[in-house]
């Protein structure tokens, strides 16, 4: 079930009220499960012809709407100024050119491409902007593509894939979004892989509420956003916690910028370039983070206000999404408020982090003894952390937290409720429609020939233990 909802938005003003309540009173294998996913409904490939605009028809969704399961939308050069719905399975959804082959909203329509259930459906080699909320959509599909797709100026996300799996974002570019300018969320096994992204000048360079299992960020650069990469958990959406992401090989840096537009959760995690609130059992690995005002690396909690649920057992850390939505609710005398997401049994291992200014690697919490929470730091290039020397309080072995200490956590502990009093302080957010244009992107290579390339059988392989740790950019 799908409901109306701004995820991300919501976590900044509950995150924001909990601390003011809270100030007040191994290897890489197993990680990369994404790997091992080849899933397919049995739907079949293209099979259909090719519906050219503005040549067939004058308007996508024209084209979209006569279009049979198999077909190609082919969209000539120019700027369209539409809100397209797609409810065709295995549709090719396909731009000419993509720095000119533009759906524009004009601040007046909401999304430029929102996909409704299909399954299947891949859309490519085209720019959104200037969209009240998001560029391009997926919610409620099994099976989806974005590839080649540049979004900007877009009042919410970027690319939004919401109770959706099987899917693929690749080649593709967000910015200029308050929100993320990628977003994956509310699934579990989401069986999806962002892979060679860019996202910057956002709120948030990724955002994953309640996502996880077989879910990889990988190779993809985040930079200049307010804060890097957020997965987050909260009972407000489906399927929580936020749980087994594997985040490996991305370029994550300078995500202090305040020049950007921003949610309320974009100002208070500002500084921090990979940051976990209430996440578990994430790998976050091999990548290289630099130039931050608070953390390179932090885990930290949320504590929700006027909860929906209490947080699962970790045994039931593993139950489908689908099992999940249909338990009954649980009685509200018998939620937990407010209730604490703690950042448990992360791995970060293997990365290159520097240039932080509280601490390259971080754990915080409220009332709780981190030594406890199972998570483990292993093999990092790093300078500082925080509480000191996290690598020898809690050493991974394996894919599993070592031997813990039990004394030394509090020695310089890492204080997120001081991040709500410094909210005030984050400068304030700009207005989306003010954010630059990007630079134009590569395009799809034989965009005009390339045959069409529906989205069955994602997403394909990603050998998560070839990937190293990306070199530093030349400046």
């Amino acid at each position: 079930m799908t409901r109306p909802h701004k995820p991300t938005r919501m976590l900044g003003v509950l995150f924001a009220f909990a601390l003011l309540v809270s100030a007040c009173g191994g290897d890489s294998e197993d990680a990369g499960s994404a790997s091992e996913t080849d899933q397919s409904d049995g739907d079949q490939g293209a099979s259909g012809t090719t519906i050219s605009v503005p040549e067939d028809h004058q308007t996508i969704q024209a084209a979209v709407d006569a279009a049979k399961p198999g077909d190609m939308i082919m969209i000539g050069e120019g700027t369209y100024n539409e809100a397209v719905d797609v409810e065709t399975d295995r549709l090719t959804i396909r731009g000419a050119d993509r720095n000119t082959t533009i759906l524009d909203g004009q601040f007046k329509l909401e999304n430029g491409i929102r996909v409704l259930s299909a399954k299947g459906v891949a859309v490519e080699n085209l720019t959104a902007r200037n969209y009240t909320t998001n560029g391009f959509f997926w919610t409620g599909v099994d099976g989806y593509r974005g590839s080649y797709l540049t979004t900007y100026r877009n009042g919410d996300y970027g690319i939004y894939a919401f109770d959706s799996v099987n899917g693929l974002l690749e080649h593709s570019y967000g910015s200029g979004s308050p929100d993320a300018g990628v977003y994956i969320g509310q699934c579990y096994p989401c069986n999806a892989v962002i892979d060679d992204f860019v996202s910057e000048n956002n709120g948030l360079g990724y955002s994953g509420t309640n996502s996880g299992g077989n879910l990889a960020v990988v190779n993809s650069v985040f930079r200049n956003n307010r804060a890097g990469i957020v997965p987050n958990s909260g009972s407000y959406e489906l399927c929580y916690p936020e749980r087994e992401t594997s985040v490996i090989g991305n370029l994550v840096y300078s995500n202090n910028n305040g020049d950007t537009p921003a949610i309320d959760v974009a100002l208070l995690a500002m500084g921090n370039g990979i940051v976990v609130p209430g996440g578990v059992r994430n790998t976050i690995e091999r990548n290289r983070v630099w130039n931050h005002t608070r953390t390179g690396i932090g885990l930290v909690p949320f504590l929700e206000e006027d909860a929906n649920d209490n947080m699962p057992e970790a045994s039931d850390w593993e139950q489908p999404c689908d099992e999940q939505k249909a338990k009954p609710a649980t009685a509200p005398e018998d939620v937990e408020n407010p209730l604490l997401w703690n950042p448990q049994e992360n791995i970060v291992r293997g990365n290159v982090v520097s240039e932080s200014g509280i601490a390259d690697l971080g754990i915080g919490s409220v009332d709780t003894d981190l030594s406890e929470l199972g998570n483990c730091w292993s093999n990092n290039k790093a300078t500082t952390s925080r509480p000191k020397d996290l690598e020898s309080l809690a050493p991974c072995d394996g894919d599993q937290v070592g031997k813990v200490a039990a004394k030394g956590w509090d020695v310089d502990e890492l204080d997120v409720v001081s991040w709500l009093a410094e909210q005030g302080d984050q400068p304030e957010p700009k207005d989306y429609k003010d954010s630059p244009e990007p630079p134009e992107q590569d395009n799809m290579p034989d965009a005009a020939t390339a045959p069409a390339e529906p989205a069955t059988n994602m997403p394909p392989k990603v050998d998560l233990a070839s990937i190293e740790v990306p070199e530093k950019p030349v400046s």
